[in-house]
């Protein structure tokens, strides 16, 4: 048995020794490190991981959010680069990587300051202010296409547009996009679809690539060929995280070659069909209300066309004759029932005042026989004048015996 046992550590110390080690290491507190940037993620945090690697090894870097905020190049993987920072131990993974700080091309310092020189110069003239961004049309019934004739971006472009909006009629404007030569001959298409075919939007467009191969989006001549072009353009240059000049004077960017074509067609051959669907529905139900309404109206001039015809006045005017007929036939039976009820009357009241009525309850009229006239007073007679008596039923004479007065 050992006289001395080895020391036993736990994961935890190896690590904090390790991290201990590194953290005393003068040199890799303040290193420059050169390699290829892979790996690139950006969290929602704002921090920036990513891995350097060269031939032989890759080292993990992590980049804080207040850093990266100082960047002055956009990030992208494939860039070569140099990062400061210190090496230290991430004990939670047991993982050692440089902290960065600053970053900056790798041999490609010049590029970028002209990059930064030009923006700044294309910038102050405002050639990047929102104010002149155009809209793109929502209906383009003919696109240009900036790109070259051979890449994968034509291919990708047209595929989209084709299952869109495929009656588009599209023109493309052939030119390479890479080498000494692309800038003149990207300028010049730009001017020539302009021209010639006046599209309602342009897109100009190409793959990914490093910051040599998309240089040419970065000159001067194409960015002032994108502001004087009379049709909206859409530039699709490289990926989502490819920034160049002719990002900012484009009307509007895409983040890919396929987004440009999806901007440029706002409303699809489905969007279209929708709409005609719906035009035909509201055409429809326009008619339909239409031929209600005149159909309604045409009713109702009818009605009126008949009221004043000759045949509907004279019959109207031959049932209000039976009507005033009727009345006419009730009002004289009405009036004939009140006037035989006022003679029934007369004569109730003229057999009521009747001398006969008189002599029937007793009553008799008395006359002198020799003339005639009425005795009214015993005055009017003496003894021995013959008198005629009539009482109800008949007459009979009479002689006086004598007169009594009073």
């Amino acid at each position: 048995m050992p006289l001395f046992q080895p020391a036993r550590w736990s994961v935890s110390d190896i690590t904090r020794r390790v991290r201990l080690l590194l953290d005393s290491d003068p040199e890799l507190q303040d290193a420059w490190v050169q390699g290829e940037l892979s790996n690139l993620s950006r969290p929602a945090s704002g921090h920036v991981y990513f891995t350097l690697k060269d031939g032989g090894a890759s080292l993990r870097c992590v980049m804080w959010k207040t850093d990266v905020a100082r960047l002055q190049v956009p990030l992208q993987d494939g860039m070569a680069v140099e990062a400061h920072g210190h090496v230290s131990v991430y004990e939670a993974g047991g993982q050692y990587q440089l902290y960065v700080d600053t970053l900056k091309p790798a041999g490609e310092g010049a590029l970028y300051a002209e990059f930064v020189r030009l923006k700044t110069l294309l910038e102050a003239e405002g050639l990047f202010d929102a104010a002149r961004k155009r809209p793109v049309p929502e209906r383009p019934q003919r696109i240009g296409i900036v790109t070259s004739a051979t890449g994968a971006a034509l291919r990708d472009i047209l595929n989209s547009l084709r299952r869109r909006l495929p009656l588009l009629e599209v023109i493309l404007a052939a030119s390479p996009v890479q080498g000494d030569e692309a800038p003149t001959n990207l300028a010049r298409a730009l001017s020539v679809l302009n021209r010639v075919t006046a599209p309602d939007v342009i897109i100009l467009a190409r793959g990914g690539g490093s910051i040599e191969d998309l240089w040419a989006f970065n000159d001067e001549r194409v960015v002032r060929a994108l502001v004087a072009s009379r049709a909206p353009v859409i530039c699709g240059v490289g990926h989502e995280t490819d920034f160049t000049l002719a990002d900012f004077a484009a009307d509007l960017r895409a983040p890919t070659p396929t987004a440009a074509a999806e901007m440029a067609t706002p409303i699809t051959v489905a969007d279209l069909a929708f709409a005609t669907q719906s035009l035909s529905d509201r055409l429809a139900t326009s008619i339909f209300a239409g031929v209600d309404e005149r159909v309604g109206a045409l009713t109702q001039l009818e009605e009126l066309l008949r009221s004043c015809s000759p045949l509907r006045r004279i019959q109207s005017e031959s049932q209000r004759l039976d009507e005033l007929s009727h009345r006419t036939g009730l009002a004289l039976a009405h009036l004939l029932e009140l006037s035989q009820a006022h003679l029934r009357g007369m004569g109730e009241r003229l057999e009521a005042l009747s001398p006969l009525a008189v002599l029937e309850r007793g009553y008799a009229v008395v006359t002198l026989a020799e003339d005639g006239s009425l005795v009214r007073s015993s005055r009017q007679v003496k003894g021995r004048d013959d008198l005629r008596v009539r009482v109800a039923d008949g007459t009979f004479d009479a002689e006086v015996k004598r007169a009594r007065n009073g």
